[in-house]
């Protein structure tokens, strides 16, 4: 059963606790609200403030799973605090395992202090969870990607687009790559994984194929990594990656080298902004 009263202080506590700093906002010079505004938090959830003040007010509906999930998200709650909260809405908390999409709020924190820079939080299949703005105009917005062609692996064998920026022998080494990568999740995650699972939807991949009967493990990438943008053509980025253990998600963080032709465009799609991926 719904805990209505609970279910409003406790975020009440939660949204009055957090600071514009602490979700990537900026502070205005007139503030005077203690905490985060009602529609600040609002739109960190993806919801409307409406919606969200009459949960505050114990007079709203009995929200679903999915949007539970997304305050948990917005108010960047600790497991701990997500399962809490799962509870106080009448629901089971999801289980703690690797196919969580929840995000620490440690590294939440981390990516909000990135706006300048690309950036993305993926999952140990590459299903990007939250980008930077910066990351959404290099990359294109990754919520509009839905199904198996959320993971980069998959897309990889299955969409010409995601190797076009890459010669035929670097496109060789990446497909050993990402099968060799898949390889050891299986091995790591069981038969029933969903690593399993787009192992056996890439299996009529010729592609894939090729690179996965060579039962090949350990290949790694390397940090360079390029990218074909539609609006400013082809960067060349180095990745550094921050791994969360207890998620096995992992924080990348996309750079270019100060006075290359790469750097001066990472620049100019900073003003542009995302709608330069979509021209």
């Amino acid at each position: 059963m719904i805990d209505r009263d609970g279910l409003a202080e406790f975020l009440r506590r939660r949204r009055e606790s957090l600071q514009p700093e602490d979700v990537g906002l900026t502070r205005g010079p007139r503030r005077r609200t203690d905490g985060l505004r009602r529609e600040e938090v609002a739109a960190l959830c993806h919801m409307s403030t409406d919606y969200y003040a009459r949960l505050e007010r114990a007079t709203g509906p009995h929200p679903s799973e999915q949007m539970i999930a997304a305050i948990a998200q917005g108010l960047h709650l600790t497991l701990d605090e997500r399962d809490h909260l799962f509870r106080l809405a009448g629901h089971q908390p999801p289980l703690r395992d690797t196919t969580s999409e929840h995000i620490s709020p440690g590294l939440l924190r981390i990516l909000d202090r990135l706006s300048d820079t690309p950036a993305e939080i993926v999952t140990e299949l590459g299903e990007t969870l939250r980008q930077t703005p910066l990351g959404v105009a290099v990359l294109g917005d990754a919520s509009q990607r839905t199904g198996p062609a959320r993971s980069l692996g998959y897309r990889w064998f299955t969409e010409p687009a995601a190797r076009a920026a890459y010669s035929p022998d670097e496109q060789r080494q990446l497909s050993r790559v990402y099968a060799s990568g898949l390889r050891e999740l299986v091995a790591r995650r069981g038969s029933q994984s969903r690593a399993a699972a787009m192992v056996a939807l890439l299996q009529d991949n010729p592609l894939f194929r090729e690179v996965w009967d060579t039962h090949e493990v350990g290949a790694r990438p390397t940090e360079a990594k390029r990218f074909h943008h539609p609006s400013v053509g082809h960067l060349e980025l180095t990745c550094q990656t921050l791994l969360d253990p207890d998620q096995s998600h992992r924080l990348l963080v996309y750079t270019a080298e100060p006075g290359t032709e790469s750097h001066e465009k990472l620049q100019l799609l900073a003003v542009l902004g995302s709608e330069a991926f979509a021209t």
